[in-house]
């Protein structure tokens, strides 16, 4: 595995340097059938981590927001989403990511999310380690740990958008929400990150996809941190409905799972 470590840093390396060429740029935004916004950064950033895979690993699968899945039969998948927050880029705000997985027979085995403008990254590895790489060349990766906190109502819980909930679920998260003792909006895969390092306790989200959340996985889980859907389940295959919930406990976790599940 150490050898696949390296390679996803090396992605990401690389996507960052095509994405910060473009960020406060003019370009042309198109919109997806989903509505989703899309750009020529977000295209060539998935182009270019595709070629590097199909050069160094041709036998491997890979999926990704932009185009689609490459599929092999292999057991190993990479899974890429070259800008998590394509709106704040087209803004111009630099709390997008680049996420970067490599699944196992279906399970994420690694996970990046690299924030390319901030120039800071958290790297996980599943039921290792996760390391936040600071903007500072001086300074050193730190291993990460989730805040561990335990109540809904001491806790910060962030969501990236509430428009994502629809008419079912915005009550639903609103029990959660009515009881935290921070709520904040925005920040795409940046709050999962800040889970990760014990800034953020609690992260509730819907309208996902798979490439969404792949990532996050182990770099949730290996800070110490539960990530799953609303229901509790940790599977995010072809049955998942693309909500999710990341807690810094199990305690805390559980709290949240009831409070979406009361109606």
């Amino acid at each position: 595995m150490s050898e696949y470590v390296k390679f996803a840093h090396e992605l990401a390396d690389a996507s960052g340097k095509v994405i910060r060429k473009y960020f406060r740029s003019k370009m042309t935004v198109e919109d997806k059938p989903d509505d989703s916004p899309v750009t020529v950064a977000d295209q060539q950033t998935e182009s270019v981590m595709r070629q590097m895979i199909s050069e160094k690993y041709p036998e491997h699968a890979i999926l990704g927001e932009e185009h689609g899945y490459q599929a092999t039969g292999s057991r190993w998948k990479w899974v890429l989403d070259p800008i998590d927050g394509t709106r704040s880029f087209v803004a111009g705000m630099p709390i997008f990511g680049t996420l970067i997985a490599l699944l196992d027979r279906e399970v994420p085995q690694l996970g990046v999310i690299d924030m390319p403008i901030l120039r800071e990254r958290w790297f996980g590895f599943r039921k290792r380690e996760c390391y936040f790489y600071p903007s500072q060349d001086d300074r050193k990766p730190t291993s990460c740990m989730v805040s561990k906190q335990k109540k809904v109502e001491q806790s910060i819980l962030y969501s990236a958008d509430p428009d994502m909930f629809n008419n079912f679920q915005k009550p639903r998260f609103d029990q959660v929400s009515a009881q935290a003792k921070l709520v904040r909006f925005g920040g795409d895969c940046y709050n999962y990150g800040l889970l990760a390092s014990g800034f953020i306790d609690l992260v509730i989200e819907a309208d996902l996809k798979s490439y969404d959340v792949m990532a996050l996985v182990p770099v949730v889980e290996s800070a110490g941190g539960i990530i799953s859907d609303w229901q509790g389940s940790s599977d995010f295959g072809d049955e998942w409905d693309g909500c999710v919930v990341a807690a810094a406990s199990l305690e805390l976790h559980a709290q949240a799972l009831s409070l979406l599940q009361t109606d």
